[in-house]
């Protein structure tokens, strides 16, 4: 290739990164932030840092391995990890349902960070799930859990929900008794309707939708009165608004 062509290739490639980049931003939300720490490509490092120490209780809620040799283990070395999934497998320590997740351990134990990545999505009842989560914390621990907001179907008859940041935020709100230390969605798609899809709907743009959605947040008092049954949409959604009519 001369240094003509090759400059020529440069440009074209160069030009091409910057339209994409423009076209694609046209797909975000306003009203959508990424977590400032816990976003997909950046949750690992962070909760390693913060929890791969001595003395330090992790619990993985999906565990096998599935997409990958997972780390996690090895990451966590200096501290105790435990893995819990539906199938016995490789990282796997205790095999259950995680709606009775508490179930599997002594009433004495606790855990400092109870973690879960692309599992939320398939539980029937994710609500239930969040409250054997906070059975099974430490005052003071946390959770993190990273599921989809906009994704394939996938693992069905088992894919129930897809989740947005604010989903997850009501799911572990503050009735329940948790502070949300941060909170977001990630992974930006850029989607349109296909031809298969309704007259009025085909070919159309589709806005704001991204892979993934992370919440981490702290336990900061055991609300032992926390009823689903019994909340006030306020006590779930704080002091958020449905937006008026335009």
């Amino acid at each position: 290739m001369s240094k003509i062509s090759k400059a020529l290739f440069n440009f074209s490639q160069y030009m091409g990164v910057v339209f994409s980049s423009a076209y694609d931003r046209k797909f975000l939300s306003k009203d959508v932030t990424e977590p400032k720490h816990v976003g997909h490509k950046d949750w690992q490092e962070y909760l390693y840092g913060i929890y791969n120490k001595p003395g330090m209780k992790i619990l993985e809620v999906g565990s096998r391995e599935v997409t990958g040799s997972s780390n996690a283990r090895e990451r966590f070395s200096n501290a105790e990890y435990v893995g819990f999934d539906y199938y016995p497998g490789n990282n796997v320590d205790v095999v259950g349902d995680a709606h009775k997740l508490s179930s599997y351990f002594q009433e004495d134990v606790k855990f400092d960070l109870i973690y879960s990545s692309a599992c939320f999505e398939h539980f029937a009842m994710p609500w239930i799930v969040a409250g054997e989560i906070k059975k099974l914390l430490k005052l003071g621990g946390c959770v993190f859990v990273e599921t989809h907001f906009s994704f394939s179907s996938h693992e069905r008859p088992w894919n129930f929900f897809q989740f947005s940041d604010m989903a997850l935020k009501a799911l572990f709100s503050e009735a329940m008794g948790f502070d949300c230390i941060d909170c977001g969605m990630s992974s930006p798609i850029v989607g349109r309707f296909s031809k298969y899809a309704a007259p009025n709907l085909r070919y159309k743009p589709v806005k704001g939708l991204y892979c993934h959605s992370e919440y981490f947040g702290r336990k900061s008092r055991e609300a032992e009165d926390f009823n689903w049954i019994n909340m006030d949409l306020e006590q779930i959604v704080g002091d958020t608004r449905y937006p008026p009519p335009k």
